[in-house]
């Protein structure tokens, strides 16, 4: 009886102190804006997976409607995955990559007001290589790639969440 009740008093001491700092889990985005329009149609990886994310929250218009019914357009005006050797061996092969996933972005108005100015996220990570692995490497970059895609993504929201219309 005794040590439930001392794990309670350190469970409701922890919960206390997160509490106390203002801690709090990230609730769902609000946004100022009901539409918007991801440019270009369809898009990239990026601009199809934040089509997705963004479905409940606001409604993300389709190719074939007019740019007027937005409030808010996202240009994705880039979308690059690089990758660069950063490691070798002394016989000259390769050891080391580092991937890296580039979004350049603006957000504007239908009108062309600029909401926000041309921004990029930048993500990289870096993945060790070996020859006789070269089907499990070549799996582990594209889930690399993937979560990095992923963190963009989350980027992207957030930042739009910013956004407020005047």
């Amino acid at each position: 009886m005794q040590r439930r009740t001392v794990i309670a008093l350190i469970g409701m001491t922890a919960l206390a102190g997160l509490t106390g700092c203002g801690f709090h889990l990230r609730g769902a985005q609000n946004y100022a804006f009901d539409t918007l329009a991801v440019m270009p149609q369809p898009g990239g990886p990026v601009a199809l997976e934040l089509r997705r994310s963004l479905n409940p929250a606001v409604h993300v218009l389709g190719a074939d409607a007019p740019l007027t019914q937005a409030q808010v357009v996202l240009d994705i005006l880039q979308e690059q995955r690089e990758k660069i050797v950063v490691g070798v061996n002394s016989s000259g092969q390769v050891r080391e990559f580092q991937l890296r996933l580039r979004v350049k972005f603006r957000v504007r108005t239908p009108q062309g007001k600029d909401l926000t100015p041309e921004s990029d996220i930048l993500l990289q990570s870096d993945i060790s290589f070996n020859e006789t692995a070269a089907l499990a490497k070549e799996a582990e970059e594209a889930l690399l790639y993937r979560n990095m895609q992923t963190d963009a993504v989350q980027q992207l929201l957030r930042r739009l969440a910013t956004i407020r219309l005047d």
